[in-house]
């Protein structure tokens, strides 16, 4: 799947991981942490973007379906269409609620919360 602006290209986990992310406002939003894959699907389910906390204590993870995110080469990171009010709403997890069964109760809170079409159809 294409992103908006047409970038095709594959890229590895690791470059992904520690990308910033913006809003379309413009304001960082906070970065990439990991990338959660659908290991019977070979898709890709959420990126999880750390928001707020210091040093980790007090972050709150959000699985961002991975087609939402758009590189921005001028920003040299990602930009997802949604404002900041949709972000702060949108719902928040920790890491092993990010993981637990299986990923899918985010992934589909996610792609459900930010009308974003499921891959897995």
């Amino acid at each position: 799947m294409t992103t908006q602006t047409g970038h095709t290209e594959a890229i590895a986990a690791s470059r992904v991981i520690g990308t910033s992310v913006y809003n379309t406002e413009g304001t960082h939003i906070g970065d990439i942490e990991d990338v959660m894959l659908d290991k019977l699907s070979n898709g890709i389910m959420f990126a999880v973007i750390g928001f707020g906390g210091f040093l980790g204590i007090g972050e709150k993870y959000h699985a961002i379906p991975w087609a939402s995110l758009d590189y921005d080469e001028d920003k040299g990171g990602y930009v997802v269409p949604f404002t900041k009010e949709q972000l702060k709403a949108a719902p928040a997890y920790s890491i092993n609620e990010l993981t637990g069964a299986d990923g899918q109760a985010a992934r589909d809170a996610s792609y459900s919360y930010y009308k974003v079409e499921p891959y897995w159809h």
